[in-house]
This record gives C-alpha cells, sequence and structure tokens, in this order.
C-alpha cells in the first residue's frame, strides 16, 4: 500500500525505497558513509550559515544532485507542501515583527502589520533550509540500499537503540498498509474522511483504533516470523557496507572545510 493513496503531498515510503533498491546510477554506487558524511556536513552549513547567498547556492547544488540522480522531480515539488506550511505557519508571525525597510503594510485596525525586508529575508531563509534538508535527505534515502542504510545504523546507535529503530522503520510500513485498507473499506461503504468526521465521527475514531490493533497484531506475527527464522535481537549484515573511495575522502574533506570557512566568515561579517 502507497502512502500516495493518501495524498501526493506526503512522501511515499514504498516509492523511495523502490528508488533506493533499484537505482542504478553513479550516485547509488558512490559509498552510503560518504552520502551519510554529507548529510552531517549538509546539515550543518544550513545550521551555522546566515548567509542568503550561500543558502540559495547550497539548494541549488542539493537540487542538481537529485536532479542528477534521475529522482522524480514532480513528486519532490509535490512533497514540499507540508515544510512549506509548516515554515509559514511557524515564521509568517515573527517576520511581522522584524525592523528594516517596510516593504507594505496591511491595515489592522489598532495594530498594523508590517513586512519589511528583514521579515521577508527571514522567511526565504528559513524557508531555503527547510527544503535543503529535505531534499538531500531523500536523495540519500533514495540512493542508499535498505541493507547499507541498517549497516549505518547498527555501527552508529548503541543496541538495542539500533534494533528498535529499523523494526520501528518497517512497522511503519504495516501501519501505513493497514491504513490504506480500512480506508477503502470506509470508501466502499459510502463513507469518507470529511463525511465520517462530521456525520460519523464515533465510527472514523474506531476504524483507526481497529488500524493500530491490527498493526500491532501484524507486528507480533511479523516478530514471530523473525524468531522463527533465527533473529536473536540482532540483525546482523550479510554484506558489509562499501568503505569511501580516495576521491570521496577528499570530496569530504573539502566540504568540511567550506563548513569551516563558512562559520568563519559568518562571524567575521556578522552573519551577512
Amino acid at each position: 500500500m502507497s502512502t500516495a493513496t493518501f495524498s501526493n503531498h506526503i512522501p511515499d515510503l514504498d516509492l523511495i525505497t523502490s528508488y533506493a533498491e533499484r537505482q542504478d546510477t553513479v550516485f547509488s554506487r558512490v559509498s552510503p558513509w560518504t552520502k551519510c558524511g554529507a548529510l552531517v556536513l549538509v546539515i550543518l552549513l544550513v545550521v551555522v550559515s546566515r548567509n542568503i547567498t550561500v543558502i540559495i547556492g547550497l539548494y541549488c547544488a542539493v537540487l542538481a544532485l537529485y536532479w542528477l540522480a534521475r529522482l522524480p522531480l514532480r513528486r519532490l515539488f509535490a512533497w514540499y507542501a507540508l515544510p512549506l506550511i509548516f515554515v509559514i505557519s511557524l515564521v509568517g508571525i515573527m517576520a511581522w515583527s522584524e525592523p528594516g525597510m517596510p516593504l507594505f503594510t496591511i491595515p489592522v485596525p489598532g495594530f498594523p502589520l508590517t513586512l519589511t525586508d528583514n521579515g521577508a529575508l527571514l522567511v526565504c531563509t528559513l524557508l531555503l533550509k527547510a527544503l535543503i534538508s529535505i531534499t538531500y535527505s531523500l536523495f540519500f534515502l533514495m540512493t542508499t540500499r535498505y541493507q547499507h542504510l541498517s549497516g549505518i545504523i547498527s555501527r552508529i546507535f548503541p543496541s538495542p537503540i539500533d534494533q528498535i529503530f529499523l523494526l520501528a522503520y518497517r512497522s511503519l510500513f504495516l501501519t501505513l498498509e493497514m491504513t490504506g485498507a480500512m480506508l477503502k473499506a470506509v470508501s466502499s461503504r459510502g463513507g469518507g474522511i470529511i463525511h465520517s468526521i462530521r456525520v460519523q465521527g464515533r465510527i472514523f475514531a474506531g476504524v483507526f483504533a481497529l488500524v493500530f490493533i491490527r498493526s500491532f497484531d501484524r507486528a507480533e506475527r511479523v516478530e514471530k516470523a523473525m524468531v522463527a527464522r533465527g533473529y536473536n535481537g540482532t540483525y546482523r549484515l550479510a554484506n558489509p557496507v562499501p568503505r569511501p573511495a580516495t576521491l570521496e575522502y577528499c570530496f569530504l574533506s573539502v566540504f568540511a572545510l567550506v563548513v569551516v570557512a563558512s562559520v568563519w566568515l559568518g562571524k567575521i561579517t556578522g552573519g551577512g
């Protein structure tokens, strides 16, 4: 069951997994450790940088990587809806209180709202930072096989946190599948999300309660199947995670220097 059944604006976990397992591009052959290290550096650069030019350049670079990897751009732009709503709802109020050159004013009785250039810049900066993190995270997930991703997790997180993380990730698929099946059952009987909330609220609440109960039941059956196949609390990898090549080490070193330089220049210029 694909999450696209619910909304085109929710990342489709099945589609992400399909790209990760079946894609054969130069980026899928890059060491997962290199892509994971670049993810950490991207997030660090997003956090520490306040220069809008650096942020725009980083977003263009990340978007170019996503496009060169032959990943679905239309889906990506549709998935941007949730971070757009989140950032605008969170920063939209703060933008009206930023000092600077006024751009326009909304006449509200007793409390006029004025948007300044610094307020608009704040919204654009934080929005681009959110889109950079999401775009590269999707790029990382859609070009990295699950066995390599699980290998990285098992080496970064201590036991049993790594096992909980991996099993919870797989249990999410079961919950989404059960939710989709229940929503189809409700729809085939003339129900719907809006109609059920407005008229049949108790029934709709019962549907989602039943989804989680059945999801737990299926998760328990999956756990028993894993134990029957020799699972003893440790997820062991059949193949090792590929190590970074020399060129990849050089790339990470240069990228780390860029992050350090951005922090240093930010302190000198006062954030630009």
